[in-house]
């Protein structure tokens, strides 16, 4: 659950996407607030701006996260996308967020699949 109140609030908007993930060390849940675009095949597209981004790492040790969009939260898998797709996912990110978002491809983009059901 996010703490970052704007985050949340911009989560509700669905202007970006909430990606909870278990801590790698931790094991305990973290949630963070992303820029999504969203694939034709409906899986989400994120991109990290660090190679350490704790968030990314989180992942890459255990692809299974939660996703909140709007009012919408389900199940994911995450997947490590390279090479053209990356540069296009990373491409899109910067147009549907601009120039604070050009510090992306720098650390690892995933493809965020459905992996359950909706949840109301």
């Amino acid at each position: 659950m996010m703490t970052d109140e704007i985050a949340a609030q911009l989560v509700g908007w669905g202007r970006v996407v909430e990606i909870e993930t278990r801590g790698r060390n931790s094991g305990r849940p973290v949630a963070v607030a992303a820029g999504y675009v969203e694939d034709a095949d409906g899986s989400l597209l994120v991109a990290a701006g660090s190679p350490d981004a704790d968030w990314a790492r989180n992942l890459e040790a255990d692809s299974r996260c939660r996703v909140t969009l709007g009012k919408a939260a389900w199940d994911a898998v995450a997947e490590s996308i390279e090479g053209p797709a990356a540069a296009a996912a990373v491409a899109a990110l910067i147009l549907r967020y601009g120039t604070p978002a050009e510090g992306l491809g720098r650390g690892p983009v995933f493809r965020l699949r459905r992996s359950g059901a909706e949840l109301p």
